[in-house]
């Protein structure tokens, strides 16, 4: 039994099976790609960094576009695959990171995301990205 707002409930709390991280990386492109995101790059975290197995960054052409974009992900994610996310940064609408455990996703407008260049900053130097001019 579990405690709830009303006293007590007869169903069990049931916790999701977590999703491996390949097959959320798998949807999360899927995702992005269904809404149109621009300029995709997905980035493999493993020995550099335990925060996430992967960092995805996209782009968005417009501040509607790019919390267009976080909202859809981040309710697919937990629609289909029982993924709650954390998001940050969705009122400004210039830079939404979302947190989806072992996957985190920065999807920018351009401008913001060419000044910030996480690409840069996380990618291995011999797959650096050419600089967009």
């Amino acid at each position: 039994m579990t405690v709830t707002d009303a006293g007590l409930s007869s169903k069990p709390t049931l916790h999701p099976k977590p999703v491996p991280s390949h097959a959320l990386l798998e949807r999360i492109l899927s995702s992005l790609d269904d809404d149109k995101a621009e300029d995709v790059v997905s980035i493999g975290l493993s020995g550099k960094s335990e925060i996430a197995d992967y960092m995805v960054i996209a782009s968005g052409r417009s501040t509607r576009q790019v919390t267009s974009i976080a909202e859809k992900l981040t309710e697919r994610l937990k629609r289909e695959l029982g993924q709650p996310c954390k998001i940050e940064g969705k009122r400004t609408g210039d830079w939404i990171l979302i947190d989806a455990g072992d996957v985190i996703v920065h999807i920018f407008r351009p401008e913001v995301r060419e000044f910030y260049q996480l690409e840069k900053m996380w990618m291995s130097p011999d797959k650096a990205l050419p600089d967009r001019a």
